[in-house]
């Protein structure tokens, strides 16, 4: 544990100009006399660590030293390709892991580039939730995340409506989809499949590892996965009559990928601008919700009955706002 704590240390003064004890102290997360004590025992060891008195001073490295204590650990290399996202990778249990191998390469930078990972830092930052709402970490994320790192056969129970199944799997991926996450497996010995993680019940990764596909393609699967799953939602169909800003919003008040199809189907425009499109629909309650935000810019014209809804709608907002202006 000190041992590498010490190698950290020098890493962190390897990577800038020089550290307070309390700079320090607060990435290695000790008190400023363990600092002072660590200084001590690595100055004693031949590294060339020299402290500055006074109130600019700090820590720093003489003489031009440089460890060749860089080389990346194969979980720190794999945790690297993560480091734009923060908050998936504390949650998965890899946050120490992606800290020592983004010390390691600012370490081996030179000094010119150093400021590189804080300025970057300030420029691109992921944010992968979905907007009000509070995501929760699936307390089974950190086990289930460590099997896919290690290729290990995981036997878990899952809740599937009112009842639990059990289920061997074999691990390939993980997702995060606004703020929820999933797991892409295939159960053994059958076909891949994809879980919400936060309805596993239980999960114990075994011994034994699998053999991973070479064909399997995470990002290809789980692009697969969500059109499948978006096409078998729409069972039903709207008849609608849009206006040019109705047009415009359809993407944003229903299923982009039904938006999208109804608008490559579209009639073309009449004398007043407006097209009509067959659009795809969960149902006729979902599309009632989902058109309600089109307001005026849309016209329902069948089925009947969700005209009629409509219709009822307008005739209920007229009297209510005839009423507020009497």
């Amino acid at each position: 544990m000190r041992a590498a704590r010490l190698i950290k240390m020098v890493l962190l003064l390897q990577s800038r100009p020089s550290m307070t004890a309390a700079e320090l102290a607060r990435e290695l997360e000790v008190s400023e006399r363990t600092v002072t004590r660590d200084a001590q025992a690595l100055s004693e060891a031949g590294v060339p660590v020299y402290a500055d008195r006074g109130r600019s001073g700090g820590y720093r490295l003489v003489g031009g030293y440089r460890t060749r204590l860089t080389g990346l650990a194969r979980s720190e290399a794999e945790a690297l390709f993560l480091s734009g996202v923060p908050g998936a990778l504390r949650e998965m249990g890899l946050a120490d892991a992606a800290s020592a191998a983004r010390l390691k390469v600012s370490a081996a930078l030179l000094p010119s580039l150093r400021d590189a990972p804080d300025s970057a830092a300030q420029r691109f930052h992921l944010d992968a939730p979905a907007w009000f709402r509070e995501p929760e970490t699936p307390a089974l994320l950190p086990v289930i995340a460590e099997a896919v790192w290690d290729d290990r056969c995981v036997t878990a129970r899952y809740r599937r409506g009112d009842a639990e199944v059990e289920r061997s799997l074999e691990p390939y991926g993980l997702v995060l989809k606004a703020g929820v996450w999933y797991l892409c497996a295939r159960v053994a010995g059958g076909s891949f499949r994809t879980y919400r993680i936060d309805r596993f019940t239980a999960a114990v990764a075994s011994a034994d590892r699998f053999g991973r596909d070479p064909d399997f393609d995470l990002p290809g699967h789980w692009a697969a996965q969500a059109e499948r799953f978006a096409r078998s939602i729409l069972r039903a169909e709207v008849v609608v009559r849009l206006s040019p800003d109705g047009v415009r919003g359809l993407p944003h008040a229903v299923d982009p990928l039904a938006a999208r199809e109804a608008l490559r189907g579209a009639d073309a425009p009449d004398a007043e601008g407006w097209v009509t499109v067959t659009l795809p629909v969960e149902s006729e309650e979902v599309a009632h919700a989902q058109l309600t935000a089109l307001g005026p810019e849309a016209e329902v014209l069948a089925p009947a009955g969700l005209r009629v809804r409509f219709a009822a709608d307008a005739a209920r907002l007229a009297a209510r706002y005839g009423r507020a202006d009497a």
